[in-house]
């Protein structure tokens, strides 16, 4: 989560720096951004209305179908930097 709210602020600075300057963001405009959501959604109508077919729980599709394909998985910090630091080690041992 804290990589999406960098994100977030990271865009929030830019935004601000391009007011400063004056400069129209290259960025869509919210038009297209709101078909790109309800493409993604759309996507999930399908799978969603079979699982309810099949009786199953609304949570099983959620889980296995939705959330995975719209929001990702969040990534996994401490994983990456205990790999980096296992990097780092071995070119210490070599150098």
């Amino acid at each position: 989560m804290k990589v999406y709210l960098l994100s977030l602020g990271a865009g929030l600075l830019v935004g601000i720096v391009y007011s400063l300057l004056n400069v129209r963001s290259p960025a869509p405009p919210v038009i297209a951004l709101v078909g790109l959501l309800g493409i993604l959604v759309g996507e999930q109508l399908i799978p969603f209305a079979k699982t309810l077919v099949n009786k199953e729980p609304a949570a099983t599709s959620w889980i296995h179908q939705i959330k995975p394909h719209m929001f990702g998985h969040l990534p996994k910090g401490g994983d990456s930097i205990v790999g980096a630091r296992q990097a780092e080690a071995k070119m210490g041992d070599h150098g």
